[in-house]
């Protein structure tokens, strides 16, 4: 499989290092890293990594300015996009059919070609406008998945609850991970 990773500068940066950090284990998956400017400041914000060590995680990684690589084609073959976190300036972007960036092209060229987009929207309280915007992007195919943790499986660690919500964007790709973490009733 062939994903594409997009991680924008929206707080909640840990949600698209985690994913790679799962992709990377999965040998039958290869990442593509796009990262944005706002998404490599936010990442030393929130961890103190720098864009190098996270590029490491990935296959490959672009630069956001790149929009002649093979990810702004429909001719490479990809499974799935995520952008993970989804800023809403992001999110607007693609509604709008904006592709001023790569990462705004290979969500477009995701679209176009009717291949998997999720989109973990991470900022919030939504407003009408981010609201129809969501519904634009649900009725062009894309999958609008905020981060929100599930508590069935009585997270100990913050950790825990990220990977709640990573869990299920694995899921929605279609890439099996024997760590998720699934609902099977109560225990007795």
């Amino acid at each position: 499989m062939k994903i594409v990773v997009g991680i924008s500068g929206a707080s909640g940066v840990i949600y698209g290092v985690r994913l790679l950090a799962r992709l990377h284990r999965n040998p039958a998956v290869e990442t593509h890293l796009v990262l944005t400017r706002a998404g490599e400041k936010t990442l030393f914000l929130e961890t103190g990594s720098h864009a190098a060590e996270l590029k490491k995680t990935a296959h490959y990684s672009y630069s956001i300015e790149d929009i002649s690589c093979r990810l702004a084609s429909g001719s490479f073959p990809v499974d799935a996009m995520v952008v993970a976190p989804c800023s809403i300036q992001t999110m607007s972007s693609i509604a709008a059919g904006i592709a001023s960036n790569l990462l705004l092209r290979a969500a477009d060229v995701t679209l176009k070609e009717r291949r998997k987009l999720v989109l973990m929207v991470r900022e919030t309280p939504f407003h009408l406008g981010h609201l129809r915007s969501m519904v634009a992007l649900t009725e062009m195919g894309a999958i609008i998945a905020p981060p929100i943790p599930g508590f069935y499986n009585r997270p100990q660690t913050v950790l825990d609850l990220v990977d709640s919500s990573v869990d299920r964007v694995l899921d929605l790709m279609g890439v099996p991970d024997e760590n998720v973490r699934r609902w099977d009733g109560p225990t007795p």
